[in-house]
């Protein structure tokens, strides 16, 4: 049993949250931003001021020079702090004698801000001393803690209002999707014919919709060429199968002599054996496709392989009027029993579509130094081109009337490609008036440094 999948955040809710979030860093960042604009702003703007002040207390300090007693000059910095009541001033002399103290002693230091610098008395006072300009600022925090409050309440509100506003739009931008899923739950094998529409479907969603109709196309055809397998194999089981049947309730009717037992048990063979080369073919043909590679051996020439293989069939070219001739040669690392299964498959089919009278020639070819070719050219009917590609695939009979099914079960070419594979390579077929070359490539690249050099030897 399948377990079921864990759980992960929904598409909808994880786009939602990372907006969200960029929401509320763009907006804290802007926020920030205005804050310290602002509180730049305003210590700069005291600073300005103690500076402005400061001109001006050195100003009637030095007018106060004609004024001789200390009464005098309180009375003209009074007058100077006026209607500014966010500023103090202190006044004292070299000996640390107030001259002059306006300031509040319960404002706390962080509260203001402080400029102190020298400035000229009357001779009287000493000539000289020091004056400090405070500058309260807690107005101007107050009014920096208001904005602070009221910024991050937007951000907040800002955030959560946006972020609504993207969760509706992401779940609006993702209803095509949802449609999608909808749809995907109607298909069935029963009508693999239907695909998804791709009409008003987002741009980002085209790619995975082409992909998964192309998928579907992949699917129904293997789907529909398992079907074709199934019937074949069923119809290339039945008639030995029903011979057998047949010929064992004939037998079993009435008595029979041992001789007559023993012909039928002779012909049951032949049957049995011919369902057992079916179900060994597809064995073969059911590992290839699980991936299983070829055991190369040591470097082998095709000619001699090819050589003996014709030499095999011998008997069934001379009876077919046919003469075989190897061209070519190649020194390979490969898997010589199945090559030789390949090759007497190859020469199995040209016998029996050959003309009478004509050369089988077994070609052997180097395209390039990674490859090989090994096939088999003869003169016969030209074999239309839509079923060329298909000579290949199992139980794939050009004559749908299945002449000669008794010894032919259509796995042949299949083979050939099984093996093809096997080896790196792939099969090919190309028919004209010319004539029928039907073959199958090896990959020549040899990982063993033992055999890279034989490779590489042209023959």
């Amino acid at each position: 049993m399948t377990a079921a999948p864990l759980s992960a955040p929904s598409l909808r809710a994880r786009l939602s949250r990372q907006f969200a979030l960029q929401t509320m860093v763009g907006l804290s960042l802007v926020c920030g931003a205005v804050y310290l604009v602002i509180a730049l702003t305003l210590s700069s703007r005291q600073d300005d001021t103690l500076v402005k002040k400061r001109a001006t207390v050195l100003r009637l300090l030095n007018e106060a020079r004609e004024v001789h007693d200390v009464a005098g000059i309180q009375h003209l910095l009074s007058d100077f702090l006026t209607g500014h009541d966010d500023l103090s001033l202190v006044v004292r002399q070299r000996n640390g004698h107030a001259v002059f103290d306006k300031n509040d002693p319960d404002r706390p230091d962080a509260m203001s801000k402080r400029l102190v610098f020298d400035v000229r008395l009357p001779d009287e006072m000493g000539g000289s001393g020091r004056a400090e300009l405070i500058h309260d600022i807690r107005k101007d925090e107050a009014l920096l803690s208001r904005l602070w409050w009221t910024l991050l309440t937007g951000a907040i509100v800002g955030t959560l209002a946006v972020s609504a506003t993207g969760f509706m739009l992401v779940k609006r931008g993702l209803a095509p999707v949802n449609a999608l899923a909808g749809r995907t739950s109607e298909l069935d094998a029963t009508r693999m014919g239907q695909r998804l529409d791709l009409t008003g479907q987002p741009e980002e969603v085209l790619p995975l919709l082409l992909q998964f109709n192309a998928l579907l196309d992949r699917l129904q055809a293997a789907y529909l060429q398992m079907s074709a397998f199934n019937a074949d194999v069923a119809h290339e089981l039945n008639n030995p199968l029903s011979i057998l049947i047949g010929s064992c309730e004939v037998a079993l009717r009435r008595p029979r002599s041992g001789a007559e037992l023993q012909d039928v048990l002779s012909s049951n063979l032949e049957e049995l054996r011919r369902i057992a080369g079916i179900v060994a073919d597809m064995l073969f043909l059911s590992h290839a496709e699980r991936g299983v590679t070829a055991r190369r051996a040591y470097p082998t020439r095709m000619a001699e392989l090819a050589a003996e293989v014709a030499e095999y069939h011998e008997a069934a070219l001379e009876e077919a009027e046919l003469r075989v001739e190897v061209r070519g040669d190649a020194r390979v690392s490969v898997d010589a029993g199945l090559v030789r299964r390949a090759i007497s498959n190859l020469l199995s089919n040209a016998s029996r579509y050959a003309t009478k009278g004509s050369l089988v020639e077994v070609r052997i070819d180097r395209p390039n130094v990674d490859l090989v070719s090994i096939g088999v050219h003869n003169k016969g009917p030209v074999i239309p081109a839509e079923h060329l590609p298909r000579l290949f695939d199992r139980f794939y009979r050009i004559d749908p009337s299945r002449t000669n099914a008794d010894r032919n079960h259509g796995l042949g070419l299949s083979i050939v490609a099984a093996i093809a594979k096997m080896h790196g390579g792939t099969a090919t077929a190309t028919s004209s008036e010319e004539g029928t070359y039907v073959g199958f490539t090896v990959d020549n690249r040899v990982e063993d440094p033992a055999l890279a050099d034989e490779r590489a030897q042209p023959w």
